[in-house]
């Protein structure tokens, strides 16, 4: 048995006046990326300068108007890399690049250096605040980490007075979700005392969930408590900065934004540290299905994913939200179904607003493809390879016919897991389409021969060859399918019966070809069979999927 007692419980915030339980997130919190500086230290194998570079690109590209690019006083790669950003006038003039330093003076002074020529800079100060961290880590009191942090503001206080450019400043208590809240807001009121914001020149507060601690609640707990007790909120951006250590990030970014917050940290697909950070794609998409803007450029995912991987080196998982391989796929049968009828119903009544069971968004609006939506494996049903048939291959299939078809290929699957949309087809040809022997249809003439008084009004001269000997037979009925179902019973000797009958063009214009499908009975065997034909001809293409049910009735 594990040994849960090993564990304590992490103290919630006694909050009853909290009231983010009664909001709803109703427009794009600012966001910033950090996949440069928080993402990028957590890879096997960091990005090189023009990796990064190509990355920034991309991020300003998709709509980030405040990126993280780095701690540039921890090394010369990330010093090079924005005085690369620079000098090569990559930063556009509505972007804010934003610096991590800690609270000393070399490494601010270093980090000063790295942003001469920058317009407007983030300088983003940290200390590690936590009553853990302070025990362990530091051996300090709370006095002695606050008067870290009072320091730190104060030597950037400092060198902005000679810098050319605007300076925004962001500081972070870090280890936020276990730091006291008294103390967490006694230290940024002291930080705010000292750089002295306004309502034009706004202090940043990033309160982090460096590490999840508890359920998403308690940070939304947390982050109202904080925005509501901050003196002189109106000059203060409330930023968070949610990792995943528990699986929640998302989550406690969102009740965060409902708890107050108005900026998030994060990366692409929720790289970082340890489970990552809190995944910003996820975030944006769930507002987008919402019918929130989420102020992002995020239409063409397979663009992104493509950047991420190759400068990351990580793959995104198959069932990641949104943009894994799988998310917009369907195995089980009664969702193909489900799906398939959710399409057809959107179709059919013209309607704009997505509905569809299963897909909480359309994946076109993202750049990925209706093609992958249903794959067929052991577990798939008749309504999936009915989709398939249907939306690659333009064949509606009569509802009876769907169990006949998907058995065949269920027993495939058994065999080897999923089936290809190709095999599929393949299938269908070989058990329908190309059912010819031992009857061949050749050709027939259709002839009318009303007089007003006979019901057999359609007079046949059928042509087909048995085992690939030519035969002829002439024949009379009600319409075409009547005249030639007789004439097959009278030249083969055979009772059967046509159950159904329905058609529809495969495609349009000069080329258009149709196709008909025959239910038919064998009334000898009381057995029941679908034949499909294919022609250009409707007449033509019934003809031949009396053959194909013949074909499989009888031989």
């Amino acid at each position: 048995m594990l040994n849960y007692k090993k564990y304590q419980r992490v103290p919630v915030v006694n909050y009853p006046e909290r009231e983010w339980p009664n909001k709803e997130i109703q427009k794009a919190p600012i966001w910033c990326s950090v996949d440069l500086r928080d993402g990028n230290q957590a890879l096997i194998e960091p990005m090189v300068v023009e990796e990064k570079i190509e990355f920034f690109t991309m991020l300003v590209n998709l709509g980030f108007k405040e990126i993280e690019v780095g701690f540039p006083s921890a090394s010369q790669i990330e010093f090079d890399f924005l005085r690369q950003l620079v000098e090569r006038k990559l930063i556009p003039d509505d972007v804010s690049v934003q610096v991590l330093v800690q609270c000393r003076e070399h490494l601010i002074k270093r980090t000063f250096e790295a942003l001469e020529g920058i317009k407007t800079a983030i300088v983003h100060i940290y200390n590690s605040t936590s009553t853990l961290q302070r025990d362990v880590v530091f051996g300090k009191s709370k006095e002695e980490i606050k008067q870290i942090a009072i320091d730190g503001t104060k030597l950037v206080k400092e060198y902005v007075k000679d810098f050319p450019g605007k300076i925004i400043l962001e500081y972070s208590p870090e280890s936020f979700t276990g730091t006291e809240l008294d103390f967490a807001l006694d230290i940024c009121t002291a930080v705010q005392d000292v750089w002295q914001p306004t309502k034009d020149n706004k202090i940043i507060f990033n309160l982090p969930s460096t590490v999840e601690m508890n359920t998403p609640n308690v940070y939304a707990d947390q982050i109202e408590w904080m925005s509501r007790h901050f003196k002189d909120r109106e000059n203060i951006i409330l930023s968070v900065h949610p990792h995943n250590d528990r699986g929640t990030g998302v989550a406690c970014a969102e009740l965060a934004l409902l708890a107050g917050a108005d900026r998030v940290e994060g990366t692409l697909f929720g790289n970082g540290e340890r489970t990552g950070n809190v995944d910003i794609v996820n975030i944006a998409y769930n507002m987008f299905s919402q019918g929130i803007n989420p102020e992002l450029e995020l239409e063409h995912i397979n663009d992104i994913i493509e950047v991420y991987e190759r400068c990351c080196k990580l793959p995104i998982h198959a069932r990641h939200p949104y943009a894994g391989k799988l998310v917009f796929t369907a195995f089980s049968g009664s969702h193909q179904d489900a799906i398939n009828k959710g399409v057809k119903a959107m179709k059919e009544r013209n309607s704009t607003i997505w509905q569809v069971p299963y897909l909480p968004i359309d994946p076109s609006d993202i750049g990925r493809e209706y093609e992958p939506i249903v794959r067929i494996n052991s577990q798939s049903g008749k309504g999936g390879v009915a989709f398939v048939m249907d939306t690659y291959f333009g064949f509606k299939l009569p509802k009876g016919m769907h169990k006949e078809f998907a058995d065949v290929i269920q027993k495939i699957s058994e065999k080897q897991g999923e089936v290809a949309p190709d095999q599929i087809m393949d299938e269908f040809k070989q058990h329908y389409l190309d059912k010819k022997e031992p009857l061949h249809f050749k050709r027939c003439k259709v002839e009318d021969i009303s007089d007003g008084e006979n019901d057999f009004d359609t007079k046949v001269v059928l042509e087909y060859t048995y085992n690939g000997e030519e035969k002829s037979i002439e024949d009379f009925g009600n319409g075409p399918i009547d005249a030639v179902q007789r004439a097959m019973q009278d030249s083969l000797g055979i009772k059967v019966k046509v159950l159904d009958y329905s058609e529809h063009a495969l495609r349009e214009g000069s080329n258009a070809q149709a196709a008909a499908y025959i239910h038919m009975l064998d009334q000898e065997t009381n057995q029941a069979t679908f034949g499909v034909g294919v022609s250009s001809n409707i007449t033509r293409a019934s003809i031949r999927a009396i053959f194909s049910a013949i074909n499989r009735l009888k031989y």
